[in-house]
């Protein structure tokens, strides 16, 4: 009989043709998706080039998504996006997409349908942790590893450990998803999930819809973790069961697996939380960081760019103004998000409001355009890193928070709640 095993060591075990792994393992796994993006495709498709392979290895397994800095924001830009556009017409490469029917890739590929429960993914940008949500082990690798998963459709691993988190009971008012993963790692610090899968449980985990289990997994990076997950149940199969253009394989985690670690949270002592300057870990109550002064507002990102981000964003805006001092920026993750935004008509409630709108971008949140921060700015943004220089200027501040707070804060001109607002 195998060991009894974590979902993450299911995973790998069956794309590794073994019966059973254990953490520190060595496994060659088979990949079911490889991504890349602007920033880090053009590299990839050069040591693709250099190993002298002529065709990837499935142009249906292989995605590129030019998000980071498009549309172009210069002439650098643009070259990027034209490497990746003319590679992916040679190799026919089926998904890729960009100005039109592009997004945010972590939002745009579970909600097309690319990834999916069981999948092995590698992505040469570190949020691909985010289809963990999905029941996958989903990971982020340098743009040498994407290259070779182009060419064999192969990567590996050393298996990790795994840590649990056990999350029990109700949400407090205004608090999110977001909430949560800014708690657990101000709990553990950045450095305190190293190379661990961080498996997400219990009933506060259960109650969340898929794009705040999303948001969860998009922040296991932030503590250091190798990846996030969250077991399959009813509501991925909700989610993936309209959307997943291939079969998927549902893997659940043993009672009796082994984890390096379980830590026990009440979700009554979440409250909606702020990551301070410039550290994700640097966490305080957005209660107690009333007094922090905001320039800009970025609400969007890979992170907080869904449709329930919109929504919850339109319930703080609708009917008050953005403060007289204060620029916000709103930007929907993928055009179909963007459109049913527009359909429900939260665009209105944001223009309203005094708020600009953007297409489909990362722009801001690595300073690449769409809201970068001049020297003594501070920007409130539902991104998920705050470093040095982060979104601009070096001398610049970034306060990490939920929509709620960062809307709220779009209105008060300093970190606010919304029960704070008149």
């Amino acid at each position: 009989m195998p060991r009894p095993m974590t979902v993450t060591e299911k995973i790998l075990a069956a794309h590794a043709g073994l019966a059973e792994v254990e953490p520190g393992q060595l496994v060659e796994c088979a990949l079911d998706i490889v991504l890349a993006n602007d920033v880090t495709a053009p590299i990839a498709i050069k040591e693709f080039r250099r190993i002298g392979v002529e065709r990837v290895w499935d142009p249906d397994r292989v995605v590129l998504v030019p998000d980071h800095y498009t549309p172009n924001k210069d002439i650098k830009s643009a070259e990027q996006a034209k490497m990746m556009r003319e590679f992916a017409r040679e190799q026919g490469i089926s998904h890729y997409w960009e100005i039109g029917c592009m997004g945010v890739e972590h939002a745009l590929l579970p909600e097309q349908g690319v990834v999916g429960p069981g999948d092995v993914i590698i992505g040469a940008d570190s949020h691909t942790c985010t289809y963990g949500a999905l029941a996958a082990f989903a990971t982020g690798v340098g743009s040498t590893d994407a290259a070779v998963g182009m060419a064999t459709g192969e990567a590996w691993f050393k298996v990790p450990s795994s840590l649990k988190f056990v999350i029990e009971g109700e949400l407090g008012p205004w608090v999110s998803a977001k909430d949560v993963i800014l708690h657990v790692i101000g709990m553990i610090g950045v450095d305190g999930a190293l190379y661990a899968a961080m498996e997400f449980t219990g009933s506060t985990i259960s109650g969340l819809d898929m794009d705040g289990r999303m948001t969860i997994c998009n922040m296991a990076i932030e503590a250091g973790g190798k990846s996030g997950i969250i077991g399959f149940d009813g509501v991925t199969a909700d989610y993936c069961g309209p959307r997943m253009q291939r079969q998927w394989t549902v893997q659940l985690s043993d009672e009796d697996a082994v984890y390096a670690e379980t830590i026990e949270i009440d979700a009554s002592a979440i409250v909606p939380t702020v990551s301070w300057p410039h550290l994700p870990s640097n966490t305080k109550p957005a209660a107690d960081s009333r007094d922090v002064r905001v320039d800009q507002v970025v609400i969007g990102s890979c992170t907080n760019g869904r449709l329930e981000d919109m929504r919850v964003t339109a319930e703080v805006l609708k009917g008050r103004r953005v403060h007289p001092d204060v620029r916000l920026i709103i930007i929907p993750a993928t055009q179909a998000i963007w459109r049913q935004s527009m359909d429900e008509g939260l665009f209105d409630i944001f223009m309203d409001a005094g708020a600009a709108i953007s297409t489909p971008t990362c722009g801001p949140c690595l300073g690449g355009h769409m809201g970068v921060l001049a020297a003594g700015e501070r920007a409130v943004a539902t991104t998920n890193r705050n470093f040095v220089g982060r979104m601009g200027d070096p001398k610049s501040e970034v306060y990490l928070a939920s929509p709620a707070v960062a809307a709220a804060s779009a209105v008060a001109g300093h970190i606010a709640l919304p029960d704070d607002l008149a």
